[in-house]
């Protein structure tokens, strides 16, 4: 499910990671085994075989954006190769984890090689926009208080979050309706929409199948722990 945030994935197991066309799961795409996952804005479907033996960082929303040159908006809803990003730190980032022998030695290598790409202090500005669209707080209003124009704004975020905020701020709201989902039960939609500031129940729903690809009522996460998977088969 798409939760704005990027995630750096290295597959111990095979040097390759395979994504699907979240709307033909049976047409594949192979990336290298080290790869930036992009700021999330819309769902990805996934191999979870490969994730038997990986070594990942998720960041905070922007966070990504310390270790690359680039802006984090061309990386939005991308999977891009290490080796194009950091090279030659990328192209020896999966070799040196394998050699480390233990879990602890691992976390050092990605500390270790992590510090060393940290290249840029985040604007405070940004953080600030975060948190408040995070809470609900309307772009217009944030623009408004960090006394930006609002195309300023949505420039200065999307290079530094990935995202759009308008598009981040649906995000972030769709996953405050999961998490509430954690309880057994069935779901009042009605009620769950407005709670989290929809129009009604059939905004949600859209924002659902826009943003997810999938009703609401289709959504059936894993687990309570893991609400952010789903389990699909390939058609």
């Amino acid at each position: 499910m798409p939760n704005g945030q990027a995630h750096l994935m290295v597959n111990l197991a095979e040097d390759e990671f395979r994504t699907y066309d979240r709307r033909r799961p049976v047409r594949m795409d192979r990336h290298s085994g080290s790869v930036l996952s992009g700021p999330h804005a819309q769902s990805t479907v996934l191999d979870t075989r490969e994730f038997r033996w990986l070594a990942a960082v998720q960041f905070r929303a922007g966070g990504a954006a310390h270790f690359v040159t680039m802006p984090l908006s061309e990386a939005c809803d991308q999977v891009l190769s290490l080796d194009e990003l950091w090279r030659p730190e990328g192209c020896s980032l999966r070799e040196r984890l394998l050699e480390a022998r233990t879990p602890h030695a691992k976390f050092a290598v990605f500390e270790e090689v992590l510090l060393e790409r940290l290249e840029k202090a985040f604007d405070p500005a940004m953080a600030c926009a975060i948190s408040s669209l995070e809470r609900g707080v309307t772009v217009a209003r944030v623009a408004s208080s960090l006394g930006l124009l609002p195309r300023t704004f949505t420039r200065r975020f999307t290079c530094k979050v990935g995202i759009s905020p308008k598009r981040f701020a649906r995000v972030r709201r769709m996953q405050s309706v999961m998490r509430s989902l954690r309880s057994a039960g069935p779901a009042d939609w009605s009620e769950l929409a407005a709670q989290h500031g929809y129009f009604d129940q059939s905004h949600l729903a859209h924002d659902f199948r826009e943003l997810a690809g999938i009703t609401p009522t289709a959504y059936k996460p894993h687990s309570p722990q893991r609400n952010n998977h789903i389990p699909i088969s390939a058609r």
